[in-house]
């Protein structure tokens, strides 16, 4: 097939819409559903940033994707009971992709609500189980075991969009897109991150173990998938916080070390042990979970709406309890898009736990980023590869 029309363009109103391939045939088969324009973008980079986690890691990967940027990526780990509480799967059997993707949607799950599911291997029926449950709109892999694709076919009455993606497809170097009725071109971005990539430690501290090693590999790949700038936190083989399209290197490290934060401040005692009604559904637990551990939950409280999501009043998370929570938290990766301009940038992420740091390098005020990590013990990489996305 050549060509895949599609119900319209980015919005409604922009018709005639397709995908379409001049030369060859389409990687891309469509099994059932109709995915739309945006769902297809979202596809095509998350397949991109899921194979690319796989061939780095050797382990199953998965990518929840939202609006052309991962909301979480992850690999297979093995989860604490805690994790699967905190990614309500504590009930399901799950299978290597299928813990991957639980840990891909469970690090933001607000953000996950409604996305695009890139999976790295077959997708099988633990998988398909998880995914059936869920929100969201489609998943793309290079293939489906019969059990697994019969139940995600009867997902939205048949309507949920299944794609088929050939993984031995290799694009064309040179890539283009209009955009105002201009064409651009440039090589395609086929530089690939492995361990190799983190061998100038530039820090005094130049321990990098394994894992946290494999941890700056998935925040450096998911952050070559992101839209740009962007900042990535990353722990135990999963993306903890994502910073994505910020005009501001801080506001990039602020906003994913707050996502960061928030994946902790999930896994505290007050969160765990909150007295949701019994009848709430997961989305509206997650709504909940982010109003209490939130600055607006003093709100909650005096228009009396906590009513609404628990049996009991849950005293007021503070401050001062959360600070000392975080403050145990420690060995999380930071991945940059492009070199910290600032020292500031490493000040706030010493403030999510962050230990292990992977950048390009290249500022002329290098020096002082180097010397805050050195103030903090951390070890940081220079990758020498920028990953702009756009």
């Amino acid at each position: 097939m050549k060509e895949i029309a599609l119900k319209y363009g980015c919005n409604p109103n922009q018709l005639p819409a397709r995908i379409f391939i001049e030369d060859g045939e389409l990687p891309v088969e469509v099994l059932s559903g109709r995915p739309g324009y945006i769902n297809f973008l979202d596809a095509l980079n998350g397949w991109q940033l899921v194979r690319e986690l796989k061939a780095a890691t050797g382990l199953p990967a998965a990518t929840s994707f939202k609006h052309v940027s991962p909301a979480g990526a992850a690999v297979y780990a093995e989860m604490s009971d805690v994790e699967k509480k905190v990614c309500f799967v504590d009930d399901l059997e799950l299978s290597p992709l299928a813990v991957a993707y639980a840990r891909a949607r469970g690090a933001d799950r607000m953000s996950s609500y409604g996305d695009f599911i890139s999976l790295s291997d077959v997708c099988d029926i633990e998988t398909a189980r998880l995914i059936f449950r869920e929100v969201s709109d489609g998943v793309i892999a290079p293939g489906y075991t019969d059990e697994a694709l019969a139940l995600l076919k009867e997902k939205r009455k048949g309507g949920y969009a299944i794609i088929k993606v050939d993984p031995d497809y290799e694009p064309d170097l040179t890539e283009r897109k209009q955009v105002f009725g201009v064409t651009f071109e440039q090589r395609r971005n086929d530089a690939v991150h492995t361990v190799d990539s983190l061998k100038n430690i530039v820090t005094a501290n130049k321990d990098l173990p394994a894992e946290a090693a494999r941890d700056l590999l998935v925040a450096l790949i998911t952050l070559k998938y992101t839209q740009s700038n962007s900042v990535c936190y990353a722990h135990n083989g999963m993306a903890i916080g994502i910073g994505a399209g910020q005009q501001s290197r801080i506001h990039c490290t602020r906003l994913a070390g707050n996502k960061a934060d928030n994946w902790w401040l999930r896994q505290s005692p007050q969160v765990m042990n909150l007295p949701f009604l019994p009848d709430l559904k997961r989305p509206d637990r997650d709504n909940a979970i982010d109003l209490y551990i939130g600055e607006d939950y003093m709100d909650v409280l005096a228009d009396g709406a906590w009513q609404t999501l628990f049996t009991e009043c849950p005293p007021v998370f503070t401050a001062e309890e959360k600070k000392a929570y975080l403050a145990t938290k420690t060995g999380v990766a930071l991945g940059s898009d492009a070199f910290f301009p600032f020292s500031d940038n490493i000040d706030r992420a010493h403030r999510s736990g962050v230990s292990y740091v992977a950048q390009p390098g290249g500022s002329i005020r290098d020096q002082i980023v180097i010397d805050a990590c050195d103030k903090y013990g951390m070890v940081m990489a220079f990758t020498g590869l920028r990953l702009f996305h756009h």
